[in-house]
């Protein structure tokens, strides 16, 4: 199993996003059962709520499914996973103290697999308002990131 973890600052607009972007693109490839895709937020605040309506419209627009999405926070119990993407440097930085050297798997930016992008950092709808420019990146990189995975899991 291939354990995936999307993480940004509330878990309500990108990760979540990236989230499902991802589990549809891993079910299109018919991988759903070699990947375990989940999301969180570095911060506390929104746990227990589902996405941010702009997220959910988003995927709706794009025929993503994102019902079943909850928010939680990030914790040092995450070092399970194998590949812990962040959205933004913040995000990274985050992780990176809350696990310390407890973790041996990939902690990267999503941009980070992105050549074309003129951004590091996916910019953070819930203070842009900008849901389609966040989608599109998103989908970029998780088509980036599927690949990488394939490549490196000999998929």
């Amino acid at each position: 199993m291939i354990n995936v973890l999307f993480v940004c600052l509330g878990n309500i607009c990108r990760s979540p996003m990236a989230e499902a972007i991802f589990k549809e693109k891993v079910r299109g490839e018919g991988l759903e059962a070699k990947f375990l895709v989940d999301s969180a937020g570095t911060g506390g605040w929104h746990v227990g709520k589902p996405p941010h309506e702009g997220t959910l419209d988003i995927l709706r627009e794009n025929n993503i499914k994102g019902d079943g999405l909850t928010a939680r926070q990030f914790s040092p119990d995450d070092n399970r996973f194998d590949y812990i993407v962040a959205m933004d440097r913040s995000n990274a930085s985050d992780i990176k103290e809350v696990l310390r050297e407890e973790f041996h798997g990939n902690v990267f930016r999503l941009l980070d697999l992105v050549d074309e992008s003129t951004l590091s950092d996916v910019p953070d709808p819930y203070y842009t308002g900008n849901f389609q420019e966040v989608y599109d990146l998103i989908e970029q990189g998780c088509s980036q990131l599927l690949s990488k995975i394939k490549k490196e899991h000999r998929l």
